[in-house]
């Protein structure tokens, strides 16, 4: 049964009517003739509106060309952060916003997937005492943002001064020589993106969202569109009376008087043996600038992300964004500064970049660089009733669509009287951390599938098996990520249901058992 009110401390404890597979796909496309919303992208935001407008009770289908996380969603450093390169750059507002959106993710939504980590920023030789400084004071200000967001200690404990010996604890690669101690403090680290993308699709299905992947939406207007489906060329039209366009980086594509500054961050993948055991989010100065930092974190799957960079990307955009080679050279040598050994291209698991859809204003008076342009969203409202909107961060999701769905209500004829509920509405899995901490599964699982967890390893023993040697991915992630996580093709398991594929090596050795699995189910 659905609980449409929501409510902190319920959970969704079966999978149900969350399940997501190609035969309910089928079903709700060939029944899809008007909604009251309909939605163009399947990233976080568009999810998070899927999600807001179904539990306001009102018809939705959410339409994606590709798959869930397909874009700029999956991209991403992991961290729900509280905002503090934002409250270092004097937008207040923002990072306030980040830190009490991490609040709901850790406490409420999603806290399988949201768990603390701490952040070091290590006192280097090469750094100036202004940036040093600089972490300082964005430390203390984000105590002072969590303090307002009202999110306890016992979640995230305040920053705090710590010794270069606590330093080496954290992060036992690190250059000792002249290290003059550094600083603690703690953010939230999302298990991974796409996941996260995933659960709030599937309570938004539970919630009677149609979650529509592999269709496209052509014709677009503020009163429906042409749809497409990818996978057999079948078209049909449907009427709405909201259009909600969250396509990303993709949004100027899909409605018109949009126009988009895309900026492009990079990410490498590498092995938790260069860094010793990397226990925590890693902060190092970038040489010559005073508010750009590299990050090191710490990844499941004995993995690494080393990011981020933020770099103007003009020119067509393609489905897969790539890092450049200067790119890659940059963090490479950044992250060397601090450690003992250099980090090499040797060492390169893989790379990932994606591209963020900010808002251009043809304003670039101070904004020369992307990094200079605001994160906040924005909401537009096209002429032919098309509302989109772009921009933010994947930490305010909610929010986002929160506020887009309301200007699209505002401007609709429909009378909806039930206001925004997703601040208290868990995700498929989520529970409190004594009844996840209860849940009787291996720890990795629990991790990514919440209270889910023993029904996915549920089934023969051999189905809790590693796919292949060296991977820790097992046979029973492949099976649910297609009976109820609406995979429909071996790219979907390998690059956002599991995050294999960001390793091409791991890739190869994965693709015979999800080939099985297809086969199989």
């Amino acid at each position: 049964m659905i609980d449409r009110g929501g409510g902190a401390g319920k959970e969704f404890r079966t999978v149900g009517n969350a399940s997501l597979n190609a035969a309910r796909r089928l079903r709700e496309l060939d029944s899809l003739k008007s909604v009251d919303v309909l939605v163009v992208g399947g990233g976080v935001t568009g999810a998070g509106v899927a999600l807001d407008a179904a539990a306001r009770g009102l018809t939705v289908a959410l339409v994606e060309k590709h798959d869930l996380a397909f874009g700029t969603s999956r991209w991403s450093s992991k961290l729900v952060h509280g905002g503090l390169r934002y409250l270092a750059s004097g937008h207040v507002g923002i990072a306030y916003e980040s830190a009490v959106e991490r609040g709901i993710l850790m406490k409420t939504t999603a806290p399988h997937l949201v768990h603390p980590i701490p952040q070091i920023a290590p006192w280097l030789p090469q750094a100036k005492f202004a940036q040093a400084a600089m972490l300082r004071s964005a430390f203390l200000g984000g105590d002072v943002l969590r303090m307002f967001a009202r999110t306890s200690d016992d979640y995230l404990p305040h920053s705090r001064r710590v010794s270069s010996a606590e330093l080496l604890r954290y992060a036992p690669t690190l250059k000792p020589e002249g290290m003059r101690g550094g600083f603690l403090t703690w953010d939230g680290q999302l298990y991974d993106d796409a996941r996260l993308v995933v659960a709030i699709a599937r309570t938004a299905a539970q919630y009677g969202a149609r979650i529509l992947t592999r269709v496209a939406a052509t014709e677009v207007t503020g009163r429906g569109a042409v749809l497409v489906d990818q996978l057999t060329g079948d078209r049909l039209s449907v009427d709405a009376r909201m259009v909600i366009n969250a396509a990303g980086i993709w949004a100027d594509q899909v409605a018109s008087g949009i126009k988009l500054r895309p900026s492009r961050g990079t990410h490498l993948v590498l092995p938790q043996s260069v860094f010793g055991g990397l226990s925590a989010v890693l902060t190092v100065p970038v040489p010559g600038e005073l508010r750009r930092v590299v990050m090191a974190i710490p990844a499941p799957d004995d993995r690494v992300y080393v990011g981020l960079t933020d770099e103007d990307a003009p020119g067509p955009v393609n489905d897969v964004p790539h890092a450049t080679d200067a790119e890659i050279d940059f963090l490479l040598n950044t992250i060397s500064s601090a450690v003992q050994q250099p980090v090499t291209r040797a060492d390169l698991l893989g790379t990932y970049a994606g591209l963020r859809p900010l808002l251009d204003t043809g304003h670039h008076k101070g904004e020369d660089k992307t990094a200079d342009i605001s994160r906040r969203h924005a909401v537009i409202t096209s002429p032919d009733g098309v509302v989109t909107i772009v921009g933010g961060k994947l930490t305010t999701y909610r929010r986002m669509a929160q506020d887009v769905l309301d200007k699209a209500i505002e401007q609709s004829s429909l009378d909806v009287r039930r206001p925004c509920e997703t601040h208290r509405i868990p995700l498929v899995g989520a529970a409190d951390r004594v009844r996840l901490a209860a849940v009787k599964a291996p720890a990795r699982f629990v991790q990514r599938y919440g209270v889910e967890a023993p029904q996915v390893i549920a089934g023969p023993p051999e189905f809790q098996q590693p796919i292949a040697p060296g991977l820790r991915t097992t046979y029973a992630e492949l099976r649910f990520a297609v009976r109820h996580e609406g995979a429909l093709t071996e790219d979907d398991v390998l690059d956002r249901r599991t995050r294999i594929g960001l390793s091409a090596a791991d890739r190869e050795l994965a693709l015979p058992a999800v080939r099985e699995t297809f086969a199989a189910v």
